[in-house]
């Protein structure tokens, strides 16, 4: 049976986290798998429940962070490397940056037979200043050449990576879209919306926008709300915003809501509602996206956004920016509204559109099922990368 080392940065709520884990587990019993995983930051929600409903056991790569610090990023090196020598994978497969290259860069070091890697997002425009950014985009040209497969998770991302930052030819690089376990998010929906507007205390007649993801700037929050600002002064329809998730620019939201005199309430200190609700991290998104009516997305940037396929399978209308792989997932105009990047104006329109309109909600909202439930099942993720390394490996002559 052939062996594979998968290694990942932190195991925290997302997209990759279950991309990640359905690999490692469902790739059995074909290929005998050991994750590796490192260090969250505090403010990160984990994503632990995954593997332990999976009964799979990760291997803590504590010195593995986000942030980059040499003497850190040294010793997980060094840890990784003796991992390797010690299981003799077949494949070693990283999964998003700061894995992606101390653990190719060991798995070559150790001369393991295949190595690939998967980009679920990239870092190259609107996280950083031209100089880091140039930095970053050579440190993955480099590694690139040590790497049999590069993945990337939709055909907007394979363009930008091989065309606009030539990270490496198209030839290395093959698209294997996400895969995820869709079914829960269009069954049993009556009850889990009943469950969730009971929690957060909507409603029948309030029309509930939600956002779900990380507060940190990439994900733009604040342009969302100057477009909720916008919405509000434009309808008469009772609106309630929930936004789903934390991060550090927590603070700067309500800083804003304040200035704007919207009145909100963060759930788990003050659980008396509000127009705008931060319920802080949840687990059961499809209690989630039963018991809200309008998706939003405002990124900066984005690589494939869960957030969305998770949405349309559970019969939602969409709001978004125009940027990444919003247009792999998305039909416009069909099962989502798609907005320039920045453009709080188009954004509000748009919202104002699917909230006076019942009618267009839930037809785009079953467009968008129909189109996800099978392009992005999680059986189709794994047969994909099943083929793939079997490919793999024959090209390379590797016996086991």
């Amino acid at each position: 049976m052939p062996r594979v080392i998968r290694i990942f940065n932190r195991l925290i709520l997302g997209g990759p986290a279950f991309n990640v884990t359905y690999l490692t587990k469902f790739l059995e019993p074909d290929f005998e798998t050991k994750l590796l995983i490192g260090t969250k930051d505090a403010h990160e929600q984990d994503a632990d429940f995954l593997t332990k409903q999976y009964g799979i056991t990760p291997v803590e790569i504590p010195d593995m962070k986000r942030a980059i610090n040499w003497a850190d990023d040294r010793a997980a090196y060094q840890q990784i490397k003796q991992i390797i020598q010690e299981y003799k994978p077949h494949i070693v497969h990283t999964h998003a940056a700061k894995p992606g290259a101390i653990g190719r860069l060991a798995a070559s070091a150790c001369k393991v037979p295949v190595i690939l890697h998967t980009f679920h997002g990239h870092v190259f425009h609107s996280y950083f200043g031209k100089m880091k950014t140039n930095f970053f985009i050579q440190a993955e040209r480099y590694l690139a050449r040590k790497t049999d497969r590069i993945i990337a998770i939709s055909e907007q991302q394979k363009e930008e990576l091989t065309t606009q930052f030539n990270i490496c030819s198209p030839d290395k690089m093959v698209v294997v879209p996400l895969g995820l376990d869709l079914e829960k998010f269009y069954t049993d929906q009556e009850s889990k919306r009943t469950k969730f507007r009971h929690q957060f205390d909507i409603k029948d007649d309030e029309i509930a926008i939600g956002i779900i993801g990380r507060i940190v700037p990439i994900k733009n929050h604040a342009l969302f709300i100057d477009a909720v600002k916008s919405l509000l002064e434009q309808t008469q329809q009772k609106i309630r915003i929930i936004i789903v998730g934390d991060g550090d620019q927590r603070d700067a939201l309500f800083n804003q809501l304040n200035a704007y005199h919207i009145p909100y309430n963060y759930f788990p200190q003050n659980k008396h509602p509000q127009t705008v609700t931060f319920t802080s991290w949840l687990t059961d998104m499809d209690d989630v996206f039963a018991g809200i009516d309008i998706v939003a997305l405002t990124s900066l940037n984005e690589g494939t956004p869960v957030s969305l396929i998770e949405a349309q399978a559970a019969n939602k209308p969409i709001v978004t920016t125009d940027v990444g792989g919003v247009r792999d997932v998305v039909l416009e105009n069909e099962t989502a509204f798609i907005t320039p990047s920045g453009d709080a104006a188009s954004f509000a329109d748009a919202l104002l559109r699917l909230t006076e309109d019942a009618t267009l909600r839930q037809t785009m909202g079953e467009q968008g099922c129909n189109l996800v439930k099978d392009k992005f099942d999680k059986s189709r993720l794994v047969n994909d990368v099943r083929n793939l390394y079997y490919q793999l490996l024959q090209e390379k002559n590797v016996s086991f």
